[in-house]
């Protein structure tokens, strides 16, 4: 196993955690009911497909990192996960700018493409809107060296954050045809 990277201090990282995570909720919820008229001199929905592309290496690096800690290589799950958790949070950047400057994009399917779209977009908000403190949760626990509490929380995360990161993905291609 590896050492800690992090003293443990349950208190503080519970209070980190659950702010932070309420202050990201409360941001994208805010500033998805907003949409700024500005012209880039680009196409704005560049950071849909990048939000598809930083989703889809996530996926791969969360598979990745099953497959490095199943292998017992402690080193490069960490460092496959760390890499997975920046590109989630330049993800929400990109989320964020797509929403505030392209605005709302509605699904234009019919018949059972439609079926099909609501349903994975169903699954995937509320599972996004949640996903946040259970990654951070898992990762402190794996930080601070609580092995046996990281790998109870992982059989959970790892499945929910896999499943956003994917549906993420579907949504962009179910969606994309429709932007304007």
């Amino acid at each position: 196993m590896l050492t800690p990277a992090l003293n443990k201090n349950d208190k503080q990282a519970r209070l980190l955690i659950i702010t932070f995570s309420f202050v990201v909720f409360a941001a994208v919820v805010l500033l998805s009911r907003f949409k700024l008229d500005v012209d880039l001199g680009f196409d704005v929905h560049i950071f849909a497909l990048i939000n598809a592309v930083i989703n889809s290496i996530v996926s791969i690096l969360l598979v990745a990192a099953l497959m490095a800690v199943k292998k017992k290589n402690y080193v490069q799950h960490k460092n496959i996960m760390m890499a997975a958790m920046v590109l989630s949070i330049l993800f929400l950047v990109s989320y964020i700018a797509h929403h505030l400057l392209a605005g709302e994009t509605k699904f234009g399917g019919t018949g059972a493409m439609k079926s099909i779209y609501y349903f994975i977009l169903i699954t995937h908000i509320p599972l996004a809107a949640i996903i946040l403190p259970f990654i951070l949760f898992t990762a402190y626990r794996g930080l601070t060296g609580e092995y046996p509490n990281h790998r109870k929380l992982a059989k959970y995360t790892w499945p929910l954050w896999l499943y956003v990161s994917i549906t993420g993905v579907l949504v962009y291609v179910f969606i994309s045809p429709y932007y304007v």
